[in-house]
């Protein structure tokens, strides 16, 4: 009956789909109605339809030994209107585990085929199919449940097979230490699952250390705790301890681990020195070196902060000492921090403390720190001998004599030895050391212009030596204090000045200069030093300059003004100095003019024909003396008498008589009696002016330079006209005609570079040779050569062959 239900159902399904879907409805309408619609209703109206039969879950034992093993029988309504066949479908069927049921198709028995695991499958959901020969579905397919039943075939697994906790010595009962943990595969809603925990043995390390239970672990939740006091990790370091669990809440299989527990250190013993006290040495003047160790002893566990050592240092007011751990051995470092004197203090007592870098635990008792005493000996060491300054600062006026003591008690020996001063360095010499006591002292005057005073300051090297040999170098700076040494000087002593017209000067600059520096050099002071020179006055420019001017129309001629210029030092310095002033009238270059210059030029004197009748008398009279000297010359010259030699003249005097000595070089342009080589001047070259002519010459000159320093038109000093016949006062003769020439006010004040590349032209001077003349050789008579001599005779011969 339930088979029918399940068919009308499908049937009603079927043609709802139908009315749903016309676009399919020709195609429909061609297929066979018996299979599409195997339970469609073909009466009208609704039809009622049975409830399914509700199967409960079938329960199976797992690994069961009966297979195959029957199971449940289904069957249906249908059995009794044709055969059907049974299907069955599901995981264990045709999906995986396949093969695990069956059915038999006839009488629907469902049966095992193998024994099941319910660690693997719980249960099955399976589905049965009630069938037609031809394979029509007779009823809806009925759900079959099926449960594996749980057997206690899986023993219980601890997680790990050994477990790690600590717990800290002296710990009280019950302080918690770890927790262990398992697992069983079992149903854990059966017995088969239920788990208890016990400790079935405990090791000791070191063993048998101690033999009472010292912990205990919660049947059910595997915490393990301690039971018992007496936990001291000096004694004992850990315990091993063997767990078991069982399933069946403790009765079933077993399983067993191992749990090692360490007993941790607490803070319960303070270092201990061993011993307390101590005795070191440290040399002298060294410092960041190690001078000893100290050890102490602790029972807490090495390598931790309850074991390591940290020291403190007492008595030490000026911390020459420290003292650090050594991390490996816990022992402490004692070193030098700062230098020892062994002549300030010769021993040191140290207290030295100690204690852990944790603190102690509160069930330790309250005990005082350990302490010790450490006797520090400084050893005394050869210590160089030092400057009480350095560099050493010296302040001295820069004109201090020679022999001045400048500096005293400049070095020490902290061993009291004997010291010997010396000078390493001193490039200029200026200083001397006293070799014992070091006293410095001024050997020589100090001198401003040395290039090695910088900004005023010059620096030596001094050097001193103890009786060890063990020697020490200082610098020296002397500060050079500026002094008022020197007065002002003007650079001006003489000049001149135009008067009158155009080319009056306004003034005469004048400029002073100081040795010395600032602040006793500029700014100067410039006065009029007589009053004799009320008719000058001076006007400052500004620090180092001033002009001097005239007061009144000055007539030509020469004049003295004595100047006072003081400088701004403390005290001052002053000087006077005379300057020559040569007034006159000046030509277009504002030079002075000559002397006839400056008369044409004047407006006063004679008058303008007088001057013009003088010049041309003048003018005339040098015409005359110039053609009675041409006369003169060639009247010597031609008149030779016939008969005679070439070398014989109307001359009275013989020939020989009138050689002249050329074997000097002149006296310069003043030597008026050796050859004059203003000759040797091409006169095309010169530039003709008309009031500068020299004396003897007609040949006119160009502008020479003028000197600045100097009057002009004043006498020129003697030159010195022959030189010595001692050939040793040759060097007097030279100094003389340098004093001349630098004396003379009317050359140039600097070397001159005059061309003498001119040989002259049209020369009055005769020809020697007979070319010329109006006789010929045949007509002369050569036989006086023969008189003259065995010297002569081979020119005697060339001329008389006879």
């Amino acid at each position: 009956m339930a088979m029918w239900m399940l068919m009308s159902c499908l049937l009603g399904l079927l043609i709802c789909q139908v009315c749903s879907s016309t676009d399919h409805h020709h195609n429909e309408a061609e297929q066979d109605p018996r299979t599409l619609y195997l339970w469609r209703n073909q009466g009208k109206g609704m039809m009622r339809v049975k409830r399914d039969w509700i199967i409960p879950p079938i329960r199976v034992s797992e690994n069961s030994k009966y297979v195959p093993e029957d199971l449940v029988q289904i069957k249906s309504d249908k059995i009794f209107s044709g055969e059907v066949i049974y299907k069955l479908e599901g995981q264990g069927v045709d999906q995986e585990p396949k093969n695990l049921f069956e059915i038999d198709d006839k009488t629907g028995v469902i049966r095992s085929k193998r024994p099941l695991d319910r660690e693997q499958y719980s249960s099955f959901t399976l589905k049965a199919f009630a069938l037609s020969p031809s394979g029509e579905r007779l009823e809806n397919p009925t759900t079959i449940e099926i449960v594996v039943l749980d057997q206690n075939d899986n023993k219980p697994i601890f997680t790990k097979k050994q477990f790690f906790g600590s717990v800290p010595e002296f710990s009280v009962p019950g302080t918690f230490v770890m927790s262990v943990s398992a697992t069983d595969a079992d149903d854990p809603m059966t017995e088969n699952a239920a788990l208890g925990f016990s400790i079935v043995g405990q090791e000791s390390i070191p063993p048998n250390a101690i033999n009472k239970t010292m912990f205990g672990i919660n049947n059910q939740t595997g915490a393990i705790y301690t039971r018992d006091v007496g936990l001291d990790r000096e004694v004992v370091k850990e315990f091993k301890l063997k767990l078991r669990v069982a399933d069946m809440g403790g009765d079933g299989l077993i399983s067993d681990a191992v749990a090692i527990i360490t007993v941790s250190d607490i803070n319960n013993h303070a270092p201990q020195f061993r011993p307390t006290s101590y005795n070191v040495k440290a040399l002298e003047n060294i410092y960041n070196v190690e001078i000893g160790q100290v050890s102490v002893t602790d029972r807490d566990d090495p390598g931790t902060g309850n074991w390591e050592a940290k020291y403190t240092i007492s008595n030490d007011p000026y911390g020459n000492f420290a003292i650090q751990t050594d991390p490996v051995t816990n022992q402490g470092i004692l070193t030098v921090d700062k230098p020892l004197d062994y002549e300030v203090k010769r021993e040191h007592t140290l207290i030295l403390t100690v204690e852990n870098v944790n603190p102690l635990s509160r069930k330790t008792p309250n005990l005082p720190l350990s302490s010790a005493t450490v006797l520090v000996t400084v050893v005394n060491e050869n210590e160089a001998p030092y400057f009480k300054e350095n560099p050493i600062q010296i302040k001295v006026p820069e004109n201090e004599k020679p022999g001045k003591l400048l500096k005293t008690n400049i070095a020490s020996d902290p061993d009291h030895s004997e010291l010997r001063f010396e000078i390493s360095k001193d490039p200029e010499g200026w200083l001397d050391i006293d070799r014992e006591t070091g006293n410095i002292f001024l050997r020589r005057s100090f001198n401003m212009r040395s290039p090695h005073l910088k900004n005023n300051i010059y620096s030596a090297v001094i050097k001193v030596t103890d009786a060890g040999g063990v020697s020490t170098s200082a610098t020296v700076n002397i500060i050079l204090e500026e002094t008022n040494d020197f007065p002002p000087q003007l650079l001006l002593s003489s000049s001149f000045l135009c008067t009158g017209g155009r080319r009056r000067t306004p003034g005469l600059l004048l400029t002073a200069v100081d040795e010395d520096r600032s602040p006793h050099a500029a700014p100067f002071i410039f006065l009029i030093a007589d009053s004799l020179s009320s008719n000058w006055t001076v006007t400052t420019v500004n620090d180092t300059h001033a002009v001097l001017r005239p007061t009144v129309e000055l007539e030509a001629g020469e004049y003295a003004v004595t100047v006072w210029v003081s400088d701004s030092g403390s005290p001052s310095q002053s000087a006077l100095t005379q300057i020559n002033i040569t007034a006159c009238l000046c030509d277009s270059y504002g030079d002075c003019r000559s002397e006839a210059g400056a008369f044409l030029g004047s407006s006063v004197g004679i008058s303008f024909i007088a001057l013009i009748i003088i010049i041309a008398s003048g003018v005339l009279l040098l015409v005359l003396l110039f053609l009675a000297v041409a006369i003169n010359a060639c009247g010597k010259r031609h008149h030779i008498k016939k008969g005679s030699g070439l070398l014989v003249g109307e001359s009275e005097d013989d020939i020989r008589d009138n050689i002249l000595n050329y074997d000097e070089q002149g006296g310069g342009e003043e030597d008026e009696n050796a050859f004059n080589i203003d000759l040797l001047w091409n006169p095309r070259d010169a530039h003709p002016a008309p009031w500068s002519f020299y004396l003897g010459s007609g040949v006119p000159r160009g502008k020479q330079p003028l000197r600045k320093d100097a009057p002009h038109n004043l006498p020129s000093p003697t030159y010195p006209r022959r030189p010595p016949a001692d050939p040793t006062d040759i060097e007097d003769y030279i100094n003389e005609g340098l004093e001349a020439a630098d004396n003379d006010p009317n050359v140039p004040p600097y070397d001159t570079a005059l061309i003498y590349d001119y040989e002259g032209e049209g020369s009055v001077a005769g020809s020697l040779s007979s070319i010329a003349s109006g006789s010929s050789d045949g007509d002369q008579d050569y036989d006086y050569l023969n008189d003259w001599g065995p010297r002569f005779q081979k020119l005697a011969n060339m001329y008389d062959p006879r």
